[in-house]
């Protein structure tokens, strides 16, 4: 039934793009429709060579590339020979990647297979650009889970929400205060399929929200060898207002919240079923998704006869979970009147009363005013629990220890694997290149290897220097443009839209700071001491540079009222003007640019807040170097020598730490100015006659080579499936291989 499925809505939408293009183009409309292309540059140009202008105004969208090109343009580059052989190479490679007989997956854990597969369930997934379904950290993360579990033949299915507007969009008024807006997208002019049945009708499947009925459509996207299905309220025969529950992501209030997430867990499991998968496991990934636990025990329940508590056991088995957050806010949690105008109907399907159905999302078991926590009923139904970094997973113990009242801190089911970042989709092409070079061209498909990395020292100081200039160059260049465009759309003066050209110096020390503004993440604090931050900013002689981008959650005032700060802040001084910007509407392709350019990437964040943090991961990929608060992925990642300094980044306030937020702020900015003035930009300022720095291309080295062997996905993968997926499995790091791109 899956393969009739899948065939058919394949046909429909692929078949015709194919009919468009000329003969010797065809296989492109194979390959736009899967998001292994935007893995590497080189399979990104063959698109981007169509009509450059067309594919920034289309946001990198393949499909819209071909569809819209001009009939011309395409007929030239069908009789073009080197065009015609860079499409057959591309077409060659990605049938040998799609068609591979044995990957790493199906060597050590066949136990997962392609009949049984892991369904992975998750509100947001940052696959690329062009599929705007993701506001940050999270949904990256997601979107290189897919990637990497593609490369290494991982079995899995992805499963979301196809949201019409998806995340806001974000603009700068003239005094510097975010602007929200939203654009509608269309999905069937992206790397979508609308999955049919065998006589092309919509596969439907049905939820029951507050006594109305909902019917659900399901969108594809295919990210290598997994499908990311993606579910859909917009529909005609959907009552005004349930058309629109798909149409935010994170917007709106609780009761949008929770409707959401009803339609993710529970209309996920009911859309695998009608799509013919049967997942052996079911990973959460963070709280949103934990209604699907609910799900499994009711069909399981319906196939079996059994009562809720006689399957129980048989749900958690087949359920994982992974946390994200430390922060409580982070946690949703549901009143007791909300959930029954949602679940009154749905708890006597699973023979459950009102208070035996609360009790499984309660903290606190009999206090009738405990509201139902997503965390908690999937800590309760699943049964693996893991943070993502080991700080986070003792954070997390210590968080929900008052569920495991009987167990010691230290004995709460609550792991962890360290995240990573799928490298490459993040290594700047001119990188990988450098690597093909001295790492060997297979160096991608080895990337959990020590070998691999240790190889790094033997490339010329040269060599990666004027690459990581080069890199610079480029991020330069697309911020002065990014910001001329944004003030000539906010209206701004003739003088600011000139100033944009003369934005940032490619010589000159460049820090980069870019994740969502929220007060704990204190975007704010290198300003602590504006007088002693403008003072290391213009140095004449060693000067530093700023950039700074993200967004604040609508609802944020305060995180707005941060980024104003900053906008006025860098507005004060002539000096500053052209040292400290603000790039707006933060995506993926901003962070390409932003995490391959810089020098160092500064991350403030409250610890112990940070969960993980992967953009920090991404830059060492990169040549960037970290200064990081001690939080997170950087408490495995930091080095420091016998001398107490960094050996491959810096770590900012030690493990000083109070909760005095005030007096926090004033030791972690304290040692940050330190850092910059006697270690930071000395170093960076320190060259040769050649105008070399030996001595932060060191470091650089040391960065490369520690942290790209432990932080990538390949290596997360492989620790969840030893670990979560198919536990006992023996996995040798050494001899991990994910498919060959090449």
């Amino acid at each position: 039934m899956q393969n009739s499925i899948v065939s058919q809505s394949a046909s429909t939408a692929v078949e015709q793009l194919r009919e468009k293009l000329p003969y010797t183009l065809k296989p492109l409309a194979n390959i736009a429709y899967n998001y292994w292309w935007c893995w590497t540059g080189d399979r990104i140009s063959i698109f981007r060579n169509i009509d450059p202008e067309a594919w920034d105004r289309l946001e990198h969208n393949p499909v819209a590339i071909l569809k819209y090109a001009d009939p011309n343009r395409l007929s030239q580059l069908a009789s073009d020979p080197t065009y015609i052989k860079r499409v057959a190479k591309v077409a060659q490679q990605f049938d040998r990647y799609m068609n591979e007989p044995q990957t790493w997956a199906s060597r050590v854990a066949p136990q997962i297979s392609r009949d049984r597969p892991v369904a992975y369930f998750c509100a947001e997934f940052g696959i690329h650009e062009s599929l705007p379904i993701y506001s940050g950290g999270l949904g990256i993360l997601a979107g290189d889970h897919l990637k990497s579990a593609s490369d290494l033949g991982v079995p899995m299915v992805g499963v979301g929400l196809m949201y019409r507007q998806g995340y806001f969009r974000q603009r700068l008024s003239v005094n510097g205060w975010q602007e929200d807006y939203y654009i509608d997208h269309i999905f069937e002019d992206m790397p979508l399929q609308l999955m049919t049945d065998d006589n092309g009708e919509p596969i439907v499947v049905d939820i029951e929200l507050r006594q109305r009925r909902v019917h659900l459509q399901i969108w594809r996207a295919q990210v290598g060898r997994v499908n990311l299905y993606l579910l859909d309220t917009d529909r005609d025969d959907n009552d005004p207002i349930d058309r629109w529950l798909t149409g935010h992501l994170y917007g709106g209030n609780q009761d949008t919240r929770i409707a959401q997430e009803v339609v993710l867990g529970i209309g996920g499991v009911r859309a695998l079923k009608a799509l013919g998968i049967t997942p052996a496991i079911h990973h959460l990934n963070e709280g949103h998704a934990a209604f699907s636990t609910l799900e499994v025990a009711r069909q399981e329940m319906i196939a079996t006869g059994k009562s809720f508590y006689d399957v129980e056991a048989s749900v958690r088995e087949r359920c994982v979970f992974t946390t994200h957050t430390p922060v409580p806010a982070g946690h949703d949690a549901f009143s007791g009147d909300l959930m029954e105008s949602y679940f009154s109907n749905y708890w006597p399907q699973l023979g459950l009363d009102q208070e035996q159905f609360m009790a499984l999302g309660a903290r606190r078991l009999g206090d009738p005013w405990e509201p139902f926590g997503m965390t908690v009923i999937a800590l309760r139904l699943c049964r693996t629990a893991n943070g993502v970094s080991k700080l986070h997973g003792e954070v997390s113990r210590k968080m929900w220890n008052i569920l495991y009242p009987d167990s010691p801190v230290d004995k709460v089911p609550i792991g962890h694997i360290t995240n990573g970042v799928h490298a490459r989709t993040w290594t700047a092409p001119l990188m990988s290149d450098l690597y093909a070079q001295y790492f060997g061209e297979d160096w991608s498909s080895r990337m959990a290897d020590p070998q691999v990395w240790a190889k790094v020292h033997e490339i010329p100081d040269e060599e990666l220097w004027w690459r990581h200039q080069l890199l610079k160059e480029r991020l330069i260049a697309y911020t002065r443009n990014k910001i001329r465009q944004a003030r000539e759309e906010a209206g701004e003066d003739h003088y600011w839209i000139e100033n944009a050209n003369q934005l940032l110096d490619p010589n000159v020390l460049t820090i980069g700071f870019a994740r969502r503004f929220s007060t704990y993440k204190r975007g704010y604090l290198l300003m602590h001491d504006t007088e002693r931050a403008l003072r290391i900013l213009t140095n004449m002689e060693r000067p530093v540079q700023l950039l700074f981008a993200g967004k604040a959650h609508p609802a944020d005032e305060q995180g707005k009222r941060i980024l104003q700060r900053l906008f006025e802040w860098s507005r004060q001084h002539p000096h500053l003007q052209s040292r400290v910007v603000i790039v707006p509407d933060y995506d993926m392709y901003t962070a390409r640019k932003l995490i391959q350019g810089v020098d160092v990437w500064l991350n403030t964040p409250r610890r112990p807040l940070e969960a993980s943090g992967t953009s920090g991961q991404k830059v060492c990929f990169n040549g960037g170097l970290n200064c990081s608060i001690l939080d997170g992925w950087w408490c495995e990642g930091y080095q420091e020598g016998p001398d107490g300094k960094g050996l491959n980044g810096w770590a900012i306030g030690e493990d000083a730490h109070t909760s005095d937020q005030d007096l926090q702020d004033k030791i972690d900015a304290e040692s940050l100015y330190k850092l910059l003035e006697e270690e930071i930009v000395p170093l960076y300022y320190d060259r040769d006659a050649n105008g070399i720095p030996h001595g932060w291309i060191r470091m650089m080295k040391k960065s490369i080579e520690t942290n790209g062997q432990a932080f990538n996905t390949d290596r997360m993968i492989a620790d969840y499936v030893a670990k979560v997926y198919a536990p006992g499995t023996a996995i040798d790091l050494t001899q991990l291989r994910s498919s060959v791109l090449a």
